[in-house]
């Protein structure tokens, strides 16, 4: 028995529910502290449940905005990890209601900082911060290279060292408690870690359109409901399965103490890339067994042609690398959404 004990905000969620059912599995006592107003999350708990009933799984359903209480939870586990995955998600909602998206991004980081600092000085401090937090990196070079888009330069990936530039309200917020974790290392002394993540995907994501786009496109296909694409399709992203989220997790648990501080690219990097529809609508494709009709659209503001993370410093840091393919994870992802039509009001 691992009696760690781990705290995760925002654990009822897509990547929570996959975190704490791995250390579920390993033997460690998790609190889940989620408000439960994402789609999914209840179903993710009982699955959670199913998987390994009460006995060492607590859901505290409340709101990281609430400092005293979220405070008191924190001093009530006592935990050796805290995983802050609790936010606001959408770059579209950010614009549309800037407040409330620095309330939960940077204020609720700030919050969850402070509740460490105070009662779990000594906890491992994990922040799923965004590659949003470089901007629209219009200067960068973008070439044409058959049906997909590459960078002129860059054949790695953006790098850590890449300068901040945070456009959109939730580029600012998440930013800012990227900028904040890594701050508390160096004047408080936190063992924290700040993860820049791609698009992670997999089982038990209930992607949308403006956020989960694998997912997303994905759950229409198996549901039979309309695609928009914006833009030409060509725009190409790295992509990273939760397994290997987590395992990159794990490693920065184990290696907090030398890691403290730091911020790390976490994503598919160069060989785990898609094109959003050149590349991915035939594999579905293949997948469905059908052709699959979508809807073109204008390109979105701020839309980057290529987003592709330079994970090299990730896997000498934590020695670590992705393991699980585009094809292979995006099979498994159908899989799940096909044996669960139910999650999705099918």
């Amino acid at each position: 028995m691992n009696n760690q004990h781990v705290f995760i905000t925002g654990g009822a969620g897509f990547i929570g529910c996959n975190s704490a059912d791995h250390f579920l599995r390993r033997g460690q006592p998790v609190t889940i502290y989620d408000n439960l107003t994402r789609r999914g999350g209840r179903s993710n708990l009982a699955w959670l449940h199913e998987q390994h009933g009460g006995d060492h799984l607590r859901v505290i359903e409340a709101d990281i905005r609430d400092y005293d209480q979220l405070a008191g939870a924190v001093a009530a586990a006592d935990p050796a990890v805290v995983i802050h995955l609790a936010g606001q998600v959408a770059v579209t909602q950010s614009v549309i209601d800037p407040r409330e998206d620095f309330e939960i991004n940077a204020l609720g980081t700030f919050n969850v900082l402070e509740a460490v600092r105070a009662h779990a000085p000594g906890a491992a401090v994990l922040y799923a911060s965004t590659n949003k937090v470089y901007g629209g990196m219009e200067e960068v070079g973008i070439v044409q290279d058959g049906r997909r888009y590459a960078y002129a330069d860059f054949a790695h990936g953006i790098p850590e060292s890449y300068p901040l530039d945070f456009h959109s309200p939730y580029g600012c917020s998440k930013g800012a408690g990227d900028q904040y974790t890594r701050d508390y290392a160096r004047i408080y002394g936190l063992r924290t870690l700040a993860l820049r993540q791609s698009c992670i995907y997999g089982p038990r994501q209930f992607g949308v359109e403006d956020q989960g786009w694998v997912a997303h496109f994905v759950i229409a296909t198996v549901m039979g409901r309309p695609i928009a694409i914006y833009g030409d399709g060509m725009q190409v992203r790295d992509v990273l399965h939760i397994d290997d989220l987590v395992a990159a997790y794990q490693a920065g648990i184990d290696r907090i103490d030398e890691l403290r501080g730091e911020v790390l690219n976490l994503g598919g990097g160069p060989d785990n890339t898609l094109a959003i529809w050149s590349e991915f609508g035939p594999l579905l494709e293949e997948l469905a067994g059908r052709p699959i009709a979508v809807n073109y659209g204008p390109w979105r503001p701020g839309d980057q042609r290529v987003f592709v993370s330079d994970v090299r410093r990730a896997a000498e840091r934590l020695g670590w690398r992705p393991t699980v393919s585009p094809r292979d994870g995006i099979r498994r992802l159908y899989d799940w959404v096909a044996g669960n039509p139910e999650l999705f009001g099918g």
